[in-house]
């Protein structure tokens, strides 16, 4: 078995690699900021090691790296994929300067495998499913700032021969998902025979259920004749449009009510083509997702039904999302 260190490991895709690498019968050594609400992994404490560091503080990373030796590194901690983080500076520095210092730091130490979580959105707004030698063309902060971290992977994989994955991940969801995202808003409703304020039926998703992913964070880390900075796109290769989102959740929980489009603002991101090209994973690492969107929207929706404590904490923090903001003058102000 191996050692593993997941940073971002209170987030939603990090807590649920955290369980099944535990699961499999790794060591797991988890990395968090100070602050970070680790409901996602407070029963997971007894049976891995926590490490609490920002990966801006170069000292503190050399320090966890060190103490953990890992061999494998998931490097899914992240800022600005939500709405709600917009501080560019943070963006960067989260983004840029911590993957900076994780790299120097395990490379000083040594290790087998290091898997990163990119982005689909480091493309950009395209009108089709681009492949992974596509030029990028980010259109936000955490765009650009998420590409910027892919170039430093690429940097250190080729110039000292390690082997460093990036995984440009599509829509991921599945159970521990951040409450006041689309799914698990529609779920939560759904349980209460409502649809939530909706956006347009033509925005499109490329859907990956979390358990598809995994399959691909270990096959980066373990599969054969993967070149330095090799690229990868984690999708299905189908989108699916909130029209038909709707319609399936309408089906499922047995909704009379018409969805009230236009009812929630656009996103900046909302496109109505957003698809992968998982042609070159599945040829190389031989990974396809194994559920197809409704079979792991199911999946989900079980998960909620058979984790009710959790209701209460999803409702809060989904309100507490879709409150109104201050301006980003006032909140830096405080």
């Amino acid at each position: 078995m191996s050692r593993a260190l997941v940073t971002g490991a209170a987030g939603f895709v990090g807590a649920n690699l955290a369980r099944r690498l535990l699961a499999d019968g790794h060591e797991v050594h988890l990395v968090v900021r100070p602050a970070s609400r680790r409901w996602r992994i407070d029963e997971l404490l007894e049976h891995a090691a926590l490490h609490e560091v920002d990966l801006e503080d170069a000292d503190g990373v050399a320090r966890a790296v060190r103490d953990a030796r890992p061999d494998w590194i998931f490097h899914l901690a992240a800022r600005g994929a939500y709405s709600w983080q917009d501080d560019v500076g943070e963006i960067v520095r989260a983004n840029v300067l911590g993957t900076a210092n994780l790299l120097d730091a395990v490379t000083r130490e040594g290790f087998t495998a290091f898997v990163y979580a990119g982005t689909s959105s480091e493309y950009g707004v395209k009108d089709h499913a681009p492949s992974e030698d596509e030029p990028a063309e980010p259109t936000s902060a955490y765009a650009v700032a998420k590409m910027s971290a892919t170039m430093l992977c690429r940097f250190f994989a080729r110039t000292g021969g390690h082997r460093v994955v990036i995984l440009r991940l599509y829509s991921v969801f599945g159970p521990w998902e951040e409450p006041g995202r689309l799914l698990p808003n529609v779920i939560m409703r759904g349980l209460a025979g409502e649809l939530p304020p909706l956006a347009s039926p033509d925005a499109a998703h490329d859907f990956v259920y979390v358990v598809d992913a995994l399959d691909a964070f270990l096959g980066a880390a373990t599969g054969a004749n993967v070149e330095p900075g090799a690229i990868f796109n984690v999708g299905s290769g189908t989108q699916t449009t909130l029209g038909e989102v709707v319609a399936l959740a309408r089906r499922i929980f047995g909704i009379d009510a018409g969805p009230q489009w236009g009812s929630m603002g656009s996103r900046a991101w909302d496109t109505s083509v957003w698809v992968a090209d998982a042609r070159l994973i599945e040829r190389q690492l031989k990974w396809a997702p194994r559920h197809t969107f409704e079979e792991g929207f199911r999946k989900h929706v079980e998960w909620f039904r058979g984790n009710t404590g959790l209701w209460p904490l999803y409702d809060e923090l989904a309100r507490r999302r879709a409150a109104p903001r201050k301006p980003p003058s006032a909140t830096r102000a405080q």
